[in-house]
């Protein structure tokens, strides 16, 4: 029996990785479409409300869940009930608190956006709050009995709905002469229906498998949260969701700030909205960016968690300097070869070239947050929550200070430089407060030089070959060409960066065979030699 619930579990947690994967896919890819339907300052309407449902969704979906289904397995079966009516009572009312306030003044906030336009989308999107409370109680009570296909069912099938109806209202600007604020209004509606439409699925897949019912319609259900649990809801779930969401929240911080500045610095609010939209462009490339690179805390938490708690130390060790040593060469991967082939990818997917050296320097977000998500995941494992909330906070301080200021003189180019060094604050916050022995990781086997010679290796690859195609051919002038030379210099990329790799001996033969597919990428490079 215990081998076949070990089966089961583990078939679950591959398909709710999936799920995870395609939602991030999904919810990074469509932003290009949009964006060519409505143009840049419609993309601009989008992206300031777009925060709002990105922090509910991310504390309905990922940090309160996971809270929940950790501290249900934890209970027996006589204490469950009255553990989940507390809960749900203190997410209602988080829940109803966080809507009544978006609600009541939306107004406000719009005029503090510098567009009072807005209103009407704000309004809409804050009944996703509305959803928090169903979302988080059944998906954590699934999760926290190991039932996790319909979980991941409900994710994906909530981002194809809210991903259907933005498409169709970005359609509906040229067939049916939508405003741009009317798009907005009902891009965020897709939002609640397939929000709701997840509600449904999970209802239906609690009332089939689980063997607790949540009976949200009988008053003694509902019970006043001890001290407890609210104070571990806030700290364990809280720095779940903080972390989660801590790009939507330094994005939310660009919706305040950026327009007003450009404005303020005197810029027309047509310009300044339009140059709000094209900076925008990034977060897709950034969130694609980091979908493999936060991946990996998804796999390496319960590990580092169960050598924690086990004092298995060497082991430990070995784990988080790997844990951070893949990550960094990832995200800086990922961050370095973007920024290379923005010319192309930024014509391919935008149809110009428009604010490439904005862009260029933003998505190198994807290895700071990467590692500050790296240095987060360990601190978890072992339960030292204040200083990651000491962190977060530091970085928002340091973005709310200077996104104004550096924006007002330097334009866009400001904001992009704001966000790194928010989380530049945060991970130097993290460094200083990990132990000697896991900071060590840059360093032991020179991996750092090591690391920097393969990342000049893939940038030498690639400018090279679009230096030599410049000369034979010019400028860029077309799409199609555009994302050809995108798919080579990705090509080039990555297979000298992980050529590179080998020959520099960036990771130990005993840490490759850790890797994915590890194994296989060592025999084919040894093979070529």
């Amino acid at each position: 029996m215990a081998r076949y619930e070990l089966k089961e579990m583990m078939r679950g947690a591959i398909v709710l990785t999936l799920a995870s994967f395609i939602a991030k896919v999904l919810s990074a890819v469509y932003r290009v479409p949009l964006q060519n339907l409505v143009g840049d300052e419609g993309f601009y309407v989008y992206q300031q409300v777009y925060p709002f449902y990105g922090i509910a969704m991310t504390l309905a979906l990922t940090g309160l869940p996971q809270f929940i289904s950790k501290y249900v397995a934890e209970k027996n079966d006589e204490d469950e009930t009255e553990t989940l009516g507390q809960l749900t009572t203190f997410v209602s009312a988080l829940s109803l608190v966080l809507w009544g306030i978006l609600f009541s003044f939306s107004y406000p906030i719009a005029y503090l956006m510098g567009d009072v336009a807005l209103q009407g989308s704000i309004q809409v999107v804050s009944f996703t709050f509305l959803l928090i409370p169903p979302l988080t109680m059944y998906r954590g009570h699934l999760q926290g009995q190991l039932i996790l296909v319909p979980t991941a069912l409900s994710q994906v099938v909530e981002q194809f709905l809210r991903v259907g109806v933005i498409l169709l209202a970005a359609a509906g600007f040229h067939w049916l002469s939508l405003t741009i604020y009317q798009v907005g209004e009902i891009a965020m509606a897709g939002s609640f229906i397939g929000g709701m439409v997840a509600v449904v699925i999970l209802f239906y897949a609690h009332q089939r498998h689980s063997q607790t019912r949540l009976p949200f319609w009988k008053k003694s259900f509902w019970q006043f949260p001890k001290s407890g649990i609210r104070r571990r809801f806030l700290v364990e779930g809280g720095l779940v969701s903080l972390y989660s969401g801590y790009l939507l929240i330094l994005q939310l911080i660009d919706s305040f700030f950026l327009v007003n500045a450009l404005h303020f610095g005197g810029g027309t609010i047509a310009f300044s909205r339009i140059e709000k939209g094209i900076f925008d462009r990034g977060q897709p490339l950034v969130q694609l960016g980091l979908v493999v690179a936060l991946a990996l805390s998804t796999s390496f938490l319960p590990t580092l968690t169960n050598y924690a708690k086990n004092q298995k130390s060497a082991t430990y060790l070995f784990a988080s300097q790997l844990y951070l040593r893949l990550t960094v060469a990832l995200g800086l991967a990922a961050s370095v070869g973007l920024a290379l082939v923005m010319p192309y990818i930024n014509y391919t997917l935008f149809k110009d070239d428009s604010g490439n050296q904005v862009l260029s320097v933003f998505v190198f977000s994807i290895v700071l947050m990467a590692v500050v998500q790296g240095y987060q995941s360990i601190a978890q494992s072992r339960n030292h929550f204040r200083t990651a909330y000491q962190g977060a906070f530091a970085g928002f301080g340091v973005k709310v200070l200077l996104t104004p200021l550096l924006v007002y003189f330097m334009g866009t180019l400001g904001a992009s430089y704001a966000t790194l060094a928010a989380l530049a604050c945060t991970l130097i916050w993290f460094v200083k407060n990990e132990t000697k022995a896991i900071n060590q990781f840059w360093t032991q086997r020179h991996f750092g030089w090591r690391l920097l010679a393969s990342i000049g290796v893939m940038t030498v690859a690639i400018r090279l070959f679009y230096r030599l195609f410049t000369f034979f051919y010019g400028t860029v002038i077309d799409r199609q060409l555009a994302l050809y030379l995108t798919l080579i210099g990705v090509g080039i990329g990555m297979a000298s960066f992980l050529t590179a790799l080998v020959y520099f001996k960036v990771f130990s033969i005993r840490e490759w065979f850790y890797l994915p597919f590890g194994k296989k990428i060592l025999k084919k490079m040894r093979k070529k030699k």
